[in-house]
């Protein structure tokens, strides 16, 4: 059995259509669970309940936590130290393997210019400061014997039918196929990376089911050479047939948009990201696996034809 926690979401749905590849037995666990594939299993659970958790665990080889708990920092601060050290135990107790899907918060924000496995860890935000917490309490495990674990990290995500927890949906996407004008944050001129949620989903589900990937962090395949704001604006204004109309948003403006928009509330701490470049390497994933990330253009294209061009 491989469990999925937190399933339903942007990347569970896409590792649940990958896992089907290694396994017909795939658990999906949220609350309110439902199939992607005919065989699964859906188990509704509390996943910050003890109880809930250990049994949503139970009997599972490998359990991928791609949990979101809503992207408030008070939320984040209460649950995610908490939902971690029960999950450690919950795996250690069932001899579970741990894939922990992951972001690149905790990075130095000096260094993500060229981001690797060995960037260093110095979170300048207080989101940042809590992954890296709970990056450390899962590795320290590690190095304890309590558990395997592997940490799946991703660059931002884009990809087909994820418009709530894509910000490049949100604010680049949606407004420009209503003929609006898109969003960028800070600046328009730095490179910015972007992990393709399908090929999140299968390289995940494919570390999953590595044996030598274990015991060490890996970023997620993500095309090279990213666009900067400007480009990837005019890409996909191009892409949808619609005119590159878009504005710099300062954190004045982020902070009005977070009005009509629920993931900008929580944005402006966030903001160095793009203020710089943001180039995330994926190097070490390409060199160990066959598998190719996604081309720019190309996954634009599929985001427009399956969510825009209906």
């Amino acid at each position: 059995m491989q469990t999925i926690l937190g399933a339903g979401g942007a990347i569970g749905n896409e590792l649940a259509k990958a896992l089907t590849k290694y396994t017909d037995k795939i658990r999906l666990v949220s609350r309110r669970p439902k199939k992607v594939n005919p065989a699964d299993e859906l188990f509704s659970a509390d996943l910050l309940k003890y109880e809930e958790l250990d049994r949503a665990v139970e009997g599972s080889s490998v359990v991928y936590t791609t949990v979101g708990f809503k992207y408030d920092y008070k939320v984040w601060k209460n649950n995610w130290p908490l939902f971690t050290k029960n999950l450690i135990e919950v795996c250690s107790r069932h001899n579970s393997k741990l894939v922990f899907f992951d972001n690149i918060y905790m990075y130095d924000p000096n260094y993500l210019g060229g981001m690797t496995e060995e960037t260093p860890v110095n979170p300048p935000s207080r989101k940042g400061e809590i992954r890296a917490e709970v990056n450390r309490m899962i590795m320290d495990a590690v190095k304890e014997g309590k558990i395997s674990a592997l940490i799946a990290r991703s660059a931002d995500f884009y990809g087909p039918g994820i418009s709530k927890t894509s910000i490049l949906t949100e604010t680049v996407f949606s407004p420009l196929s209503k003929g609006k004008k898109a969003s960028w944050l800070s600046s328009d001129k730095f490179k910015h990376s972007f992990t393709y949620t399908p090929d999140a989903g299968r390289a995940t589900a494919l570390l999953g089911n590595s044996e030598d990937a274990y015991d060490q962090v890996w970023h997620l395949p993500t095309a090279s050479n990213p666009l900067t704001g400007k480009e990837w604006i005019e890409a996909i204004a191009a892409e949808l047939g619609a005119e590159p109309k878009y504005n710099v948003a300062g954190k004045f403006i982020v902070k009005a948009l977070g009005l009509f928009i629920p993931i900008m509330k929580e944005l402006p701490e966030m903001m160095y990201q793009y203020d710089r470049d943001y180039v995330f390497n994926s190097d070490k994933f390409a060199e160990r696996f066959n598998l190719k990330p996604t081309p720019y253009f190309e996954a634009i294209k599929e985001i427009v034809l399956s969510d825009f061009k209906k």
